[in-house]
C-alpha cells in the first residue's frame, strides 16, 4: 500500500499559528510598555512630550520584536503621532522632506545601477588573485572590498548583499566544514567588515547620515562628507588591521589549513573570464568617481549629497550618456525609506513636543554633570552609554534617533556644548558585533545559515570593547590635534 504523501492537519497550521501568536503577544507587550511609560512620566510634563516618548517605546519595540515590516511599523508611529495630536502634520511628515530621505533613496538607486555591471566582482576577484593565496590574506580581501565598496555603494545592507555570494563562493570553493574556523573567519569577516566600512565615508551607512541630519535639524550646525571624514578617518583605519588581527587570533588554523594555491588560480580564472573592462563599466566607474569627488569638495561648491547622489543617478539611467535602464534603478527598497523617514520624524517630534528636555531630565543624575562637563571623560561616558544603549535598541537607525535627544537633553541640562557628545553617540552607535539583529551585515550574513548567534557572541564582545578602545584613542589624540575635542 502506498504511503499517503499528505501532510498531517497540524503539521501546516502549527507554524502559522506559533507566528500568529508570537506577533499577538508583540503588539502586547508593546501596548503595555507604551501605556505604561505614559502612566510613569511626570505629570509636570506636557502631555504631547508624555505621549511623544511613549510612542517612541512603543515603536521601539516593535522595530525589535518585528511583527510587522519595518515599513508598516514605521507608517504606524507616524498613524499614533497625527491620532493623538502629538505634534502638527507637517512635523509628522517632515522627515520625509529631509534631503537624509533622497540620499539614501539616491544611494539605493546608485547601488542597483552598478550591480548592472561587473565591476563588484571584478574588484573582488582582483583582490582575491591578489591575496587570496592564504587564509590570513582572504580574510584581508574581505575586509578591504567592504571598505573598497563603502566610497561607492551607500548603505551597508546593499554592500554586504552584493559581496555575499563571492564570500559564499569562496566557502563552497573550499569545501569548509560546519564548525571550522576558516568558515567562521570568513563569515565574521564579512559581517564585521560591512559593520566598520560606514565609519568615515558619510554617505555609507545610514546612521551617519542620520547623526548629521539630527544635528542639523537640532543644534543648527552642519557637518559636511569632508568634515566627517577627517573625524572619524583614524578609528577606521586603526580598527581594518585591527578586526583583522582579532580573528585571525581567536580562530587558528591548522598549517595544512592555511594555504589555498587553487583558489587563487580560481580567481585569476574568474577574473579572466570577465574580459576586459567593458563600456558600461567604464562608464559605471566614471560616474561613481566623479561623484564621490564632488561628496569630498562638498565646502567648495555647496552642493548638499543628496543633489549629487541625484546627478549621478540621472547620469547613469540617461540614454546614450549612461548604462542602464530607469526601470531597474527604481528598484529600491521602500522599506528603508519608510524607516528612515519615521526616525527623523520621531526626531523632530521629540523636539517639538518637548520631549527631549524630559527624557534630558529624566536620565539626569547630579553624577552625570561633572563627567559631561569634562570633555574626555564625557567621550568615554556616551562611548559606553551608545553601546549599551545600541545593545538594547538592536537597530542603528533606532538607536541614533532615540539616543541624540537624550544626548542634547543632558547636554542642556548641565550646560555643555552637545556637538561632540552627539557626534560620538552616533559614531558608536554604528558598531553592534554582540548580536545578529544589532546591524544590517550580521543579520545578511547570518541569513545564510552558515554561522549562528553564539558564533558572533564571543568575537563580538572582544570588537566592542576593541572599537570603544580605539573611539577613545582616537579622541584623546586626533580629535585633540584639530581642535575637535
Amino acid at each position: 500500500m502506498k504511503k499517503s504523501t499528505m501532510p498531517l492537519v497540524g503539521q501546516k497550521e502549527m507554524p502559522t499559528a506559533r507566528i500568529e501568536g508570537k506577533r499577538f503577544f508583540s503588539f502586547c507587550v508593546t501596548i503595555l510598555a507604551a501605556w505604561g511609560t505614559f502612566l510613569l512620566l511626570p505629570v509636570s510634563f506636557p502631555w504631547a512630550a508624555r505621549m511623544m516618548t511613549s510612542i517612541v517605546v512603543g515603536g521601539v519595540i516593535l522595530w525589535a520584536l518585528e511583527p510587522v515590516p519595518l515599513g508598516l511599523t514605521s507608517i504606524l508611529i507616524i498613524v499614533a503621532m497625527l491620532l493623538f495630536d502629538v505634534v502638527p502634520m507637517d512635523v509628522a511628515f517632515s522627515g520625509f522632506a529631509s534631503p537624509a530621505v533622497f540620499l539614501i533613496i539616491a544611494g539605493m538607486m546608485l547601488a542597483q545601477a552598478v550591480n548592472q555591471t561587473n565591476l563588484v566582482k571584478r574588484v573582488a576577484y582582483y583582490i582575491l588573485a591578489r591575496c587570496g593565496g592564504t587564509a590570513k590574506g582572504i580574510l584581508a580581501g574581505i575586509l578591504l572590498i567592504n571598505q573598497i565598496q563603502a566610497f561607492f555603494i551607500p548603505a551597508t545592507a546593499v554592500r554586504t548583499t552584493l559581496t555575499l555570494p563571492i564570500a559564499l563562493m569562496l566557502l563552497e570553493l573550499l569545501k569548509t566544514q560546519e564548525n571550522h574556523n576558516l568558515r567562521k573567519l570568513i563569515l565574521l569577516g564579512m559581517a564585521f567588515g560591512g559593520n566598520i566600512s560606514g565609519t568615515a565615508i558619510m554617505t555609507a551607512a545610514i546612521g551617519n547620515i542620520l547623526t548629521v541630519e539630527l544635528v542639523n535639524r537640532y543644534l543648527g550646525m552642519k557637518i559636511s562628507y569632508f568634515e566627517w571624514l577627517l573625524y572619524s578617518f583614524p578609528i577606521w583605519i586603526l580598527l581594518i588591521p585591527a578586526t583583522w588581527l582579532l580573528l585571525v587570533k581567536m580562530y587558528p588554523l591548522e598549517p595544512s589549513a592555511q594555504s589555498f594555491p587553487q583558489l587563487k588560480r580560481e580567481m585569476e580564472n574568474e577574473l579572466q573570464a570577465l574580459g576586459k573592462l567593458q563600456t558600461k563599466e567604464k562608464k559605471c566607474l566614471f560616474i561613481m568617481v566623479a561623484t564621490v569627488l564632488l561628496w569630498m569638495t562638498e565646502p567648495l561648491h555647496g552642493l548638499h549629497p543628496s543633489v549629487i547622489a541625484f546627478v549621478g543617478v540621472t547620469l547613469m539611467a540617461f540614454p546614450v550618456i549612461g548604462f542602464t535602464t530607469w526601470e531597474h534603478v527604481v528598484k529600491i527598497n521602500f522599506n528603508t525609506v519608510l524607516l528612515l523617514g519615521t526616525t527623523l520624524s520621531m526626531g523632530y517630534a521629540l523636539n517639538e513636543s518637548g520631549a527631549t528636555d524630559l527624557l534630558g531630565e529624566i536620565f539626569s543624575a547630579p553624577w552625570i554633570g561633572p563627567i559631561l562637563q569634562h570633555p574626555p571623560y564625557a567621550v568615554i561616558f556616551v562611548v559606553v552609554v551608545a553601546q549599551i544603549f545600541h545593545l538594547a535598541i538592536s537597530n542603528v537607525s533606532t538607536s541614533v534617533v532615540t539616543l541624540l535627544p537624550i544626548v542634547i537633553g543632558l547636554s542642556r541640562k548641565f550646560g555643555v556644548d552637545p556637538f561632540l557628545l552627539c557626534f560620538v553617540a552616533g559614531l558608536t552607535s554604528l558598531h553592534g558585533y554582540i548580536l545578529v539583529v544589532e546591524t544590517m551585515p550580521n543579520l545578511i550574513v547570518h541569513s545564510t545559515g552558515l554561522i549562528e548567534q553564539k558564533d558572533f557572541i564571543r568575537p563580538g564582545i572582544y570588537m566592542t570593547l576593541l572599537t570603544m578602545f580605539v573611539t577613545v584613542f582616537v579622541a584623546l589624540t586626533w580629535w585633540r590635534w584639530i581642535g575637535l575635542l
